[in-house]
């Protein structure tokens, strides 16, 4: 698919077509965030590690990072538009799918959130207000992270980035998902947004040099991997180099960049179709892929038909990506579009005319 023109401020154009490469670093993003679930998943199952597990550790450092960051990327498009229209946009988007996937999800686990009682599935729901659920807490941080930045929108962008930073490289662990997870993304989400213009160049660069950006991309490689597989003690527990202060911020950002320039250079061939297509719907994906991924785990443990750990984990992945898409496919344009689709009385605006909004 065609990249979008380029306004001068280096942003999209708004009537231009959608941007391919980052429908495919959507794509990316939601593979590995999928693959960590259902990797993490199957070896606490199997007792073991596979060669996925490998693939998940050296993905940590950038696999959130990246995809907050896309998320902010068109941001600057609708942030200064009154709260009505960006609301519906960029708040009311995301909390109706959290709210309507907490339900479906609260359903399908309600034995292990309500304690066997009606009362513990509803206090469970009014917790889950307030503390995001499950998988879900992707979603309900992308309504936070839309309602601060347009409350902080006139402030002075290398201020701003400068503050999410010191949020980032503090040791900020207070036991809450939101605060903590906010403290910990928020960066890469307003480096999305401000730095826009220099994310399309960098692009951009990468598809016009590409013998230069696989160089570059290789040297990335090596450090992050180094980094990401390598353990360390700190204060009586073990973690990453990769998950040092500092170090974690600069791998996030690296990362980020790199995958931003592999999506650039796989927008460009027949191989990332699968990426972009579920780029597209990478909503489809992170809302519905728990239970696929639970019920093929459960079958092919229970089963014994695959007995490697690593493929299975590999099955599992590639079960829990495409079941949602197939599912999304189906129930299009039926009375279960609601699933994926907000209906009209979840908008404050009419619905335009395009079919999926770029950012997700």
């Amino acid at each position: 698919m065609p990249d979008h023109a380029l306004s001068r401020s280096g942003t999209p154009a708004a009537a231009a077509p959608r941007v391919g490469w980052v429908d495919a670093a959507k794509g990316v993003c939601i593979v590995l965030v999928v693959m960590m679930h259902a990797t993490l998943g199957v070896g606490e199952a199997m007792g073991g590690e596979g060669f996925m597990h490998s693939v998940v550790a050296f993905a940590a450092p950038f696999r959130m990072p990246d995809f907050f960051l896309i998320s902010g990327l068109f941001l600057a498009r609708v942030i200064d538009r009154d709260w009505r229209t960006y609301g519906d946009k960029r708040i009311l988007h995301f909390v109706y799918f959290y709210l309507l996937w907490l339900v479906v999800q609260s359903v399908v686990k309600v034995g292990s959130v309500s304690g066997g009682s009606l009362a513990g599935f509803v206090e469970h729901l009014v917790v889950s207000l307030v503390e995001p659920f499950s998988t879900l807490w992707f979603v309900y941080m992308l309504a936070i992270f839309s309602i601060v930045a347009k409350l902080v929108r006139r402030v002075n962008p290398v201020v701003l980035l400068a503050i999410a930073a010191a949020l980032e490289i503090a040791p900020i662990h207070t036991g809450s998902l939101l605060v903590d997870e906010f403290c910990a993304r928020f960066v890469y989400f307003v480096a999305g947004w401000r730095l826009a213009p220099a994310i399309f160049r960098l692009a951009a660069a990468g598809q016009a040099r590409p013998a230069a950006a696989l160089a570059c991309l290789a040297a990335w490689a090596a450090v992050n991997g180094a980094l990401a597989l390598a353990t360390v003690e700190v204060s009586g527990a073990t973690t990453t180099l990769a998950a040092l202060p500092v170090v974690s911020l600069a791998l996030g950002a690296a990362g980020a960049a790199a995958i931003v320039v592999v999506s650039a250079l796989l927008a460009r061939t027949p191989a990332a179709a699968p990426f972009t297509y579920a780029g597209r719907h990478s909503i489809a994906v992170y809302l519905a892929f728990f239970f696929p991924m639970a019920a093929t785990r459960e079958i092919l443990i229970r089963t014994g038909i695959v007995e490697d750990v690593g493929l299975v984990s590999l099955v599992v992945t590639l079960v829990a990506v495409i079941a949602p898409l197939v599912l999304e496919r189906i129930v299009r344009r039926t009375p279960l579009s609601f699933l994926f689709e907000r209906p009209a009385f979840a908008r404050l605006t009419p619905r335009p005319r395009a079919v999926v909004q770029p950012a997700e």
